[in-house]
């Protein structure tokens, strides 16, 4: 029916971009119905979103977590959706018939299944979930181009310079900014004995703890390098990275003209989010009451600077594996992990997360992907790796 609300299933709904996914949401509660919820263990969260939004299906990590929900929604919710567990539930609600959209913001590897799966079944996938492209983007976009929205601010930032386009053919190159992280100006050697509380205050933006410490070592920037490659069609040597602090300048594209076209807007994942799910047209946040959310102030200078690659090794590491191909991003994103959960459980220096994904991607064996069950063995292989390495 013209004008119904949009059904969305939120991947990660009790993460970061599915928090944010939700209050946009409940701020367009006429224009979006959520239809299903999936998230591995925070049954509190879960159940608060479950009374809130009345989903009709909801995925755990497993029975655990499954009887937990149970427990919390009995006499509150009825009748109780349904409730699916393990990786096959989150195949299952990524094609779940009632959807129309899936904003994928589950956080690393695991995202990859139920992306694909999403795509597959002909869903549009709000898309923040970039290892499905740095493991798989070779197999994705030729297939699903049409059906894919940057959700990472960067990414949406080029969208939007393109006129709402994955399409990047045009272009003399792609400038990536960087906020710079918690660590911006640092030597080497100033790196070394970094602590997890200073690795996790990011500057400019709230997020996970594992996109944080990527975040901090530039290993995310490495990652979105690669995804810009997959979505926009651009080669490597016309993917360029700049130092921009303030987090203002979110990306921007260059034409042969010389022409730079750039999208500002305040550090709120909130902006990009909205986008994905009012696409093609936008939905005006301003005129909504949404906590902390203002418009943008000029009244700051913006300052640029090229990023330490000798500092921040895991960016040069990242660019090489992108630049290599195959399966290198995969074992890349899968030595990177591996290593960020070593730091946070403090098995490894700050400086040792870039040592541990050099050395992995020195040992490990390139192997062909044809498949999301190839790319997630490997996954798991390499992750073997890098955690013996540690040992």
């Amino acid at each position: 029916m013209i004008g119904s609300p949009l059904p969305i299933v939120v991947l990660g709904s009790t993460g970061s971009i599915g928090r944010q996914t939700l209050e946009i949401a409940f701020a367009f509660k006429e224009k979006v119905r959520v239809v299903g919820l999936a998230c591995g263990t925070n049954m509190e969260q879960m159940a608060k979103d479950a009374l809130a939004f009345q989903p009709e299906v909801i995925s755990v990590l497993a029975e655990a977590q499954r009887k937990d929900l149970i427990s919390r929604l009995q006499g509150k919710f009825s009748p109780l959706p349904e409730i699916l567990i393990g990786p096959d539930g989150l195949t299952k609600i990524a094609q779940f018939s009632s959807s129309k959209l899936i904003v994928s913001g589950i956080s690393g590897a695991i995202g990859l299944a139920p992306t694909w799966a999403a795509l597959n079944s002909g869903k549009r996938v709000a898309l923040a979930n970039k290892e499905s492209l740095v493991l798989f983007g070779d197999k994705i976009m030729p297939r699903f181009k049409d059906l894919i929205i940057p959700v990472d601010s960067e990414h949406s930032a080029i969208f939007q310079a393109l006129g709402l386009s994955l399409d990047g053919s045009g272009l003399r190159r792609i400038i990536l900014t960087a906020s710079g992280g918690p660590f911006l100006g640092r030597s080497l050697e100033e790196l070394r004995g970094v602590t997890i509380a200073e690795a996790l205050a990011h500057p400019s933006w709230h997020m996970g703890p594992k996109i944080t410490i990527e975040s901090a070592t530039l290993l995310n920037k490495g990652l979105e390098v690669i995804e810009a490659h997959h979505l926009f069609g651009v080669p490597y040597e016309k993917i360029d990275i700049l130092i921009h602090p303030q987090s203002i300048i979110h990306s921007l594209v260059e034409y042969p003209d010389g022409s730079l076209i750039a999208q500002l807007g305040v550090p709120d994942m909130r902006v990009p989010i909205a986008l994905a799910l009012s696409y093609p047209h936008r939905w005006p946040l301003l005129d909504r009451n949404i906590d902390s959310f203002a418009p943008l102030s000029f009244e700051r200078a913006f300052t640029f600077a090229k990023p330490d690659r000798g500092a921040f090794k895991c960016l040069p590491l990242a660019e090489a594996a992108g630049t290599e191909g195959a399966s290198a991003p995969l074992i890349l994103n899968a030595a990177g992990e591996t290593a960020v959960e070593a730091f946070l459980q403090g098995a490894i220096s700050f400086l040792g997360i870039g040592d541990l994904v050099e050395e992995t991607l020195n040992r490990a064996q390139r192997q062909n992907i044809e498949t999301v069950e190839d790319a997630l063995e490997l996954d798991k292989k390499v992750r073997e790796l890098a955690k013996s390495l540690v040992g």
